[in-house]
């Protein structure tokens, strides 16, 4: 017993000094530092997606059937984890029965079906990639998805009505760009579950590079009108690597005419 004592006491030193130097390594390892733009800024261009299922529904939910039959799966609902912080979005008592009807008439009221532009923060997590061409003075954001688009500007954001993408002014804090967003009108849902906001929402956004391919995204909701405080979402967005990435055509307010309009067509013979 003697003789294995001090082996046993060299191989426990030995490891405690790889842990220590593992933690130390660890804790030195600097910030993902990756290509930068003519201004030093991180550089954002290029096309990104989020993976995830937060449009059918922002909190998490198993999947379900789509409300045609005859589609089958191809019309089915795919379940998701959810991407809320804390996992409950803080409605006013009044607000959540609202919150309720728009469930139940989910598929015929939301937006989406009618191709409205999504808003913010929606537009980001929307399953159709979107577009960031950066400059040193504004950030120009393309959405496949009703060929939305916004504009967010460096500094002090021009004074303009409400919109349905709102308005967008920028800055730096380190290496994320931060936007505050608002003038955003109502008519917006923030996914097919119903989840909706009023005139008052204000979302901050923070897009933070992870490493080349990836940045997190987060955005912060507030809205006294209908929630009881700020609440938020985060995620990770994906850059295409396709050698010809590029946004196609989804014009889609010509798919929804015969919905919308149609009743209004004169008919034949008249």
């Amino acid at each position: 017993m003697r003789f294995l004592l001090k082996p046993l006491t060299v191989i426990a030193g030995i490891a405690l000094a790889v842990c220590c130097f593992v933690a130390a390594g660890a804790a030195q390892s600097p910030a993902y530092t990756g290509p930068r733009t003519a201004d030093h800024k991180p550089d954002l261009n290029g096309i990104w997606q989020a993976m995830n299922t937060a449009n059918w529904d922002l909190l998490p939910h198993t999947a379900q059937g789509g409300p045609v039959v005859s589609l089958g799966a191809q019309g089915a609902e795919p379940g998701g984890l959810g991407v809320v912080e804390g996992g409950s979005i803080p409605y006013l008592p009044e607000a959540l029965k609202t919150k309720a009807e728009n469930y139940k008439k989910r598929f015929t009221d939301d937006p989406e079906i009618k191709c409205y532009m999504p808003g913010v923060p929606r537009a980001v997590y929307e399953p159709f990639p979107f577009q960031i061409v950066q400059s040193a003075k504004v950030v120009m954001v393309s959405y496949e998805f009703a060929a939305a688009s916004r504009t967010i500007f460096l500094g002090t954001a021009p004074t303009v009505e409400e919109s349905w993408m709102g308005t967008s002014a920028g800055h730096w804090e380190g290496d994320a760009l931060v936007v505050e967003v608002t003038k955003l009108i109502d008519r917006t849902w923030f996914d097919r579950a119903g989840d909706f906001h009023s005139d008052a929402l204000h979302v901050t956004e923070r897009y933070t590079p992870i490493n080349h391919d990836v940045m997190q995204y987060e955005a912060t909701m507030t809205d006294p009108k209908v929630f009881s405080r700020p609440w938020k979402i985060s995620m990770p967005l994906y850059r295409h690597l396709e050698p010809n990435a590029r946004l196609m055509e989804f014009r889609c307010a010509e798919f929804i005419e015969e919905l919308l309009y149609g009743k209004f067509r004169k008919k034949s013979g008249s």
